[in-house]
């Protein structure tokens, strides 16, 4: 008889995490793993468009949750996701890095003593104001199995006194993605089919500490504009950051004709201008990895990171919002060395499966 295993996701990050583990739990003998959608991110835009790329296939459960407050969004999930553990009685739950549906899920499943894994743990910030490092505590300490990236998150579960003996090492799922996709997106030429002529480089910015406060978006865009003069600037914009600029008057700041704003974008469809640009300025996470494992320098327009590793031994660089322009210049140069980093391989979704077999 097969146990049935839940893999939450609940926005775009978690699904390129989710992918190759599914893929290597679909092949594995004794799983039947189903894929559950809280529906945090719930347009195609924003979430669909990657279950078809990834070939992960439509989730085998949809929460269909929605927009809201963090209170209420994850109130809803807890409140839905309950009513499923309860119905299917699941195996095992894996919930995945750092969002709303991350905490909701893992506090459903270990209330009614499911055993519960955590896929990316350990990953701390340190800056209390953001609502993922929130998120990161409480399901570290809710999970009973913890599978880490890298060897600080190790020491920051450490710190706080979780068991050695729920902490797994298993690697960097997120280069698993990445290994796999690279092909395709090196050979799709988005360069190309936008018509971008010139070097260029790929902008995210999301964060309310950069987009909510009118000041700081303003210095933001500000310094875009005046790199735009050099770069080809290509910004997938985030619905939330295209309502400020609006919301502010600010859209004089991108009418730039080098500053190409698209809609969110697919994982190929993003990974191939991140490969083919002299970098990328960003608020997000994920990122800050991929850039590193590709080689490329990237501005991190925060205060910190919960990916320390991509500083110590990679190519990201942590900004503020007024030196974008004065740390440009990383841009300039070419980069084509990859670093080496310890289980960034590729071969993270087999320990995991692993781990998963002892656990159980």
């Amino acid at each position: 008889m097969t146990k049935e295993i839940h893999v939450v996701v609940g926005a775009r990050p978690n699904q390129m995490k989710a992918a190759p583990l599914l893929r290597v739990l679909r092949s594995s003998e004794g799983f039947t793993p189903f894929l559950v959608d809280t529906g945090q991110h719930y347009d195609h835009e924003m979430a669909g468009i990657f279950f078809e790329q990834f070939g992960m296939g439509m989730p085998d459960i949809s929460l269909n949750v929605g927009s809201g407050s963090h209170g209420k969004q994850t109130a809803n999930i807890l409140e839905r996701y309950e009513a499923v553990l309860l119905e299917r009685q699941p195996a095992c739950v894996i919930v995945i890095g750092d969002v709303n549906s991350t905490v909701a899920c893992s506090l459903a499943a270990t209330k009614l003593g499911i055993p519960t894994v955590h896929l990316e743990a350990g990953l701390r910030s340190n800056d209390r104001g953001m609502p993922e490092e929130l998120n990161r505590i409480v399901t570290d300490h809710l999970c009973d199995l913890l599978w880490t990236p890298s060897a600080d998150g190790d020491e920051n579960l450490a710190y706080e006194g979780i068991d050695g003996k729920k902490i797994v090492r298993v690697g960097n799922i997120m280069i698993d993605t990445l290994v796999q996709m690279e092909p395709l997106f090196r050979a799709r030429n988005m360069k190309e089919e936008l018509g971008i002529l010139q070097s260029h480089l790929v902008v995210t910015l999301h964060r309310p500490s950069n987009v909510d406060d009118e000041s700081v978006l303003s210095l933001i865009l500000a310094q875009l504009s005046s790199l735009a003069d050099q770069y080809t600037l290509v910004w997938p914009i985030h619905p939330r950051t295209k309502s400020r600029i609006e919301s502010y008057g600010l859209q004089s700041y991108i009418d730039h004709e080098n500053i190409r704003c698209v809609p969110p974008l697919g994982y190929v469809e993003f990974m191939s201008l991140v490969a083919s640009s002299n970098g990328v300025i960003t608020d997000s996470g994920g990122i800050q990895e991929e850039t590193t494992y590709l080689g490329l320098p990237c501005l991190t327009v925060r205060p910190n990171t919960e990916r320390p590793i991509t500083i110590s031994e990679g190519t990201n660089q942590l900004i503020t919002p007024g030196d974008i322009i004065e740390s440009s210049s990383v841009f300039a140069f070419e980069h084509t060395a990859r670093p080496s980093i310890h289980y960034w391989d590729g071969e993270t979704a087999e320990r995991c499966v692993e781990s998963l077999k002892q656990l159980l």
